[in-house]
C-alpha cells in the first residue's frame, strides 16, 4: 500500500500516534519525492510520500494487488477496458509496479514484490486487514478483475445483498460493493482499505483529536464494528474492530 500526501511530517505524526507506526526514510522514486516506509513492530505497513509532480493531487491511499508479471497484467488491464497511468517500472526495495484504473475509474496498483523485500504486516491492530471496492456496476467490474487477475466473484451474503467477494483458491481477497446515492455524488468508484483496531469508538475520537475527521460514525456493519474516517490530509480509510 502507498499513501500520497502533501505534508509528510503531519502525516507521520497522525499515523504514528493513531497506530503506533514508526518511519524509515526512503530514496525518492518515479512515483514519490521525499518518502518514508511506515513500520509496525519493525514490519512494513506502507510507503508514504509526496508526489513528484507540482500538480495538487488529492491525498489518497492506493491499494496494490499482487502479480507475478506486472507487465503482462498491465497489458490485460488495457485490453479489458482499464487504463495504465504509471509504469510498469522498478522501484528500489519495493519491486516492479504499475498504477492503473479499472473501467469504472477506481485507481489501484499492481505489484510484484522484490525478492529482497519482506511481506507487509496484515491483520493485526494498526495494520491493513481488508480491502473493498465500491463501484457503479459490481458484477461487470468484478468480471474485469476476474479476467485480469483470475479473481472469481462470489455472492457474499454474510456482508449483504449488494456485496460480492473476489476469491482465489485460498479464499476471498477483497469485496466489491455497489455505490449508494451519496457516494455517487461525491467520491465515485474507489478502493477502500480497512485498518484493524481493538476499539473503533476510541480510535474514531482519537482521529478527531489528531486533526482528522469522522466521515461515518462507529456502527455495526457487515465486517463488525466499523467507522469511516479521514486523516488530516483528507485521505480516507476504514477502521474495523478486531478481537486482538
Amino acid at each position: 500500500m502507498s499513501l500520497l500526501v502533501h505534508d509528510l511530517e503531519a502525516t507521520e505524526e497522525f499515523y504514528g500516534t493513531l497506530f503506533g507506526w514508526e518511519f524509515r526514510p526512503q530514496p525518492a522514486t518515479a512515483l514519490l519525492g521525499r518518502s518514508v516506509l511506515a513500520l509496525l513492530d519493525g514490519q512494513e505497513v506502507a510507503a508514504i510520500g509526496r508526489p513528484v509532480t507540482n500538480r495538487h493531487l488529492p491525498s489518497a491511499w492506493t491499494t496494490y494487488l499482487a502479480s507475478d508479471d506486472v507487465d503482462a497484467t498491465a497489458e490485460r488491464v488495457r485490453h479489458r477496458g482499464g487504463t495504465v497511468g504509471v509504469g510498469p517500472l522498478d522501484v528500489p526495495a519495493a519491486g516492479r509496479l504499475a498504477v492503473v484504473c479499472d473501467p469504472s475509474g477506481a485507481v489501484f496498483g499492481i505489484l510484484r514484490v522484490a525478492s529482497t523485500g519482506s511481506p507487509a504486516v496484515r491483520d493485526v491492530p494498526g495494520a491493513p486487514t481488508w480491502i473493498e471496492l465500491t463501484t457503479y456496476e459490481p458484477e461487470l467490474t468484478a468480471t474485469f478483475y476476474q479476467r485480469v487477475f483470475g479473481h472469481v466473484p462470489q455472492a457474499d451474503t454474510s456482508a449483504g445483498p449488494d456485496h460480492l467477494a473476489l476469491c482465489l483458491k485460498d479464499g476471498p481477497v477483497a469485496s466489491v460493493r455497489d455505490l449508494d446515492g451519496a457516494l455517487r455524488r461525491t467520491r465515485g468508484a474507489s478502493w477502500m482499505t480497512y485498518f484493524a483496531t481493538t476499539d473503533v469508538d476510541a480510535d474514531a475520537e482519537r482521529v478527531v483529536r489528531l486533526g482528522g475527521a469522522v466521515l461515518k460514525a462507529p456502527h455495526d456493519g457487515a465486517y463488525g464494528r466499523v467507522a469511516a474516517v479521514a486523516d488530516p490530509g483528507g485521505a480516507e480509510l476504514m477502521l474495523v474492530q478486531t478481537g486482538r
